[in-house]
């Protein structure tokens, strides 16, 4: 196993452009740990408050899933708290040997994989509009995100981490808010652009401000934006919140893929 990657790597991962987007734009920034046989198995992780990514390809054989599990195991070991973003395939292969070695693993999480072709105006317009956040919003946006993180029922990152994200996506006129007809921040976004995607992210809505569709009509707008720009619009969602991926649906994005996350079930 070598630890980089090379153009045959991001070869492999366009086999899942969609399911494993995230983690070409991952692979080519810092990461605390690389591993690939340059083959069939690709192990990246790129900070310690983030999931393990592990591709392997559809339907790999007992051995590459022996290898990626003995890999993990003792590099990011579940038992230190590590969580692994994977295909449902070799997530099963991974509980089963979880299991046998006495680790209470499961599922954590699921997740599908959208774009978005041809973006569909909501039927519902909310009030006030979209703002494309400056460096004058960074402090009230990187005070939003921890609400994101808690939503989904994982650790988020510090304050300064936060902030120094923050400026980066308003660096690159990326981050956003849905601010209501008052001028009140409601609901807020981020977008990622890797390749011929762009990536919704970290999209949030204030709990008091939910069921007026600020989040669909800002995604919208955002998916629209990067669409006319000549990117394929693309997110990630849990797939156990039905609600959210409806509305997401109705504004034209399509179920491309799914992945999990594995890790220790209390």
């Amino acid at each position: 196993m070598d630890p980089f990657v090379n153009e045959k790597d991001f070869s492999l991962l366009d086999q899942d452009h969609y399911t494993f987007a995230v983690l070409t734009r991952i692979l080519k920034g810092e990461c605390e740990l690389i591993r690939s046989n340059h083959k069939n198995l690709l192990v990246c992780h790129s900070a310690s408050l983030y999931p393990v990514w592990i591709w392997t390809p559809d339907h790999a054989t007992d051995e590459v899933k022996k290898a990626a599990w003995e890999l993990v195991r003792d590099l990011r070991p579940l038992a230190n708290g590590c969580r692994y973003n994977l295909k449902y395939e070799l997530a099963e292969y991974f509980i089963e040997m979880a299991t046998g070695e006495g680790l209470s693993a499961g599922i954590a999480r699921n997740m599908f994989v959208y774009d978005c072709p041809s973006p569909i105006p909501p039927d519902a317009v909310s009030d006030g509009g979209i703002h494309c956040c400056t460096m004058a919003d960074a402090e009230e946006a990187a005070a939003i995100i921890p609400y994101f993180y808690t939503e989904i029922g994982e650790a988020g990152p510090s304050y300064e981490h936060c902030l120094e994200s923050v400026r980066n996506d308003i660096a690159g006129k990326s981050f956003f808010f849905w601010k209501n007809r008052n001028g009140k921040t409601v609901a807020c976004c981020s977008c990622k652009l890797n390749g011929r995607f762009a990536r919704i992210t970290g999209v949030y809505t204030f709990p008091d401000e939910r069921r007026k569709h600020y989040a669909q009509n800002l995604v919208y707008q955002v998916t629209r934006k990067v669409s006319e720009m000549g990117y394929i619009p693309m997110l990630y969602t849990d797939a156990d919140y039905q609600a959210s991926n409806a509305c997401y649906e109705k504004i034209g994005y399509i179920l491309r893929g799914k992945l999990c996350t594995v890790a220790i079930i209390n």
